[in-house]
């Protein structure tokens, strides 16, 4: 069984230099061994899902232009995150606030080709099917 994902939970990007935190409001009034419990609805760039440090992905706007600056050598940038989808595939059988709970094996894509992981769900007993 995978562990539901609250606030505090530490997330890596592929194209990513620096591990974030995941932000979680206490709108839902759900908590998980203590902070907020997330949903799949928790993607939401710069108030749920913080930068992660430089971004490597050559298909970030920023980096092609630097990379174009520097002829042609991959110049990495500071990292915005363009999380525009829900975190896939969430946990259908536990809802919060009609929205599938968030749980350790869900993914969230950057539009610029990077691939959001959870590394630490920030819960260690609440475990969700």
């Amino acid at each position: 069984m995978a562990n539901q994902v609250a606030m505090g939970a530490m997330l890596s990007c592929s194209f990513g230099a620096a591990p974030s935190s995941l932000v979680v409001l206490p709108t839902n009034c759900v908590l998980a061994d203590g902070p907020p419990a997330a949903t799949i609805m928790d993607h939401v760039p710069m108030l749920n899902i913080m930068p992660f440090g430089m971004c490597n992905s050559p298909a970030n706007p920023m980096v092609i232009a630097a990379t174009a600056a520097a002829l042609g050598v991959l110049t990495p940038m500071p990292c915005i995150p363009a999380t525009a989808a829900p975190w896939v595939p969430g946990a259908p059988t536990v809802l919060i606030a009609s929205f599938p709970a968030l749980d350790n094996n869900c993914k969230c894509m950057c539009n610029w080709g990077g691939v959001v992981a959870v590394n630490s769900p920030a819960t260690t007993t609440t475990m969700i099917p």
